[in-house]
């Protein structure tokens, strides 16, 4: 598919999650799209009850694969980015660590997400968190104005992931981080598969390979990449997800071709650091 396609059917499937009451996307160990409530899917990929209760009602869809604020380590007044912000869910979560001295923006390609991010704001009462509509790949934000950027589970969904990370460069300040939680394969998969609308807007089709997204990471400039966390999907989790079941259904997967997919998927947490001058 080309970049333009891709996009297109990423907007209008998140679109569509943006005017539902509740997520579309879950699978074991990480949650891209299927069944269960929000709540049971958070939980799983690391979010507390205290967290989940914390933001108002509809910003948190179940959508992830792991809690990148969790991770981050935010401090009272610095600046986060959001990449791929959605209702707001990881916003929200970040606005109460970093306080009314810091700033939470998020970002989204999709009008009908902002909307609901904005409506959940108010609702909440959120001072420090704004949403801006734009593409990760060019993020509306200047240079060297961010402490840290997270992102959960919307990187692998970009076409171009290398200009994602120098665009994460460009708007830290010297000694920011990113903390992100993402799909990547520990081998390729098959073409069929690769272009699949269903496997794309369910966070596999366009997943690298771990080794080529961390090379993207270091590309960008970045130093000190690691994998603080790593989680394979269960086989019994693809079958029994609705849109994975269609999706091996509709491309006829054997048994063995199911357990393949299985093992070449991964949910990653992974962080780095712009370094000083």
């Amino acid at each position: 598919m080309k970049e333009i396609e891709v996009k297109q059917i990423v907007r209008e499937n998140y679109a569509r999650v943006a005017q539902q009451s509740s997520c579309c996307c879950h699978q074991s160990g990480s949650s891209c799209c299927g069944s269960g409530t929000a709540h049971d899917i958070s939980r799983e990929i690391g979010y507390s009850d205290e967290e989940m209760d914390s933001v108002p009602e509809g910003a948190n869809l179940g959508l992830g694969c792991g809690n990148p604020v969790a991770l981050a380590s935010l401090k009272e007044g610095e600046t986060v980015i959001d990449l791929g912000s959605g209702a707001g869910f990881d916003c929200f979560l970040a606005a109460s660590k970093v306080g009314t001295t810091g700033r939470v923006i998020g970002v989204d390609m999709t009008p009908e997400m902002l909307a609901r991010a904005r409506g959940n704001a108010e609702k909440g009462g959120y001072t420090n968190v704004e949403f801006r509509l734009g593409e990760i790949e060019n993020l509306p934000a200047a240079d060297n104005v961010a402490d840290i950027i997270i992102s959960n589970c919307v990187i692998n969904l970009a076409p171009d992931k290398q200009q994602v990370f120098r665009e994460a460069f460009r708007v830290l300040k010297p000694g920011g981080r990113i903390m992100v939680s993402d799909i990547v394969l520990k081998q390729a998969l098959p073409e069929s598969i690769i272009t699949s609308v269903a496997a794309y807007v369910g966070c596999i089709a366009g997943a690298s390979l771990m080794d080529l997204y961390f090379d993207a990471i270091e590309s960008a400039g970045f130093t000190e990449v690691r994998v603080l966390d790593e989680a394979s999907f269960a086989v019994e989790s693809l079958e029994t997800d609705p849109n994975t079941a269609l999706l091996i259904d509709g491309l006829g997967l054997t048994q063995e071709e199911s357990l393949a997919l299985a093992a070449a998927v991964r949910s990653v947490k992974v962080s780095a650091i712009k370094p000083l001058p």
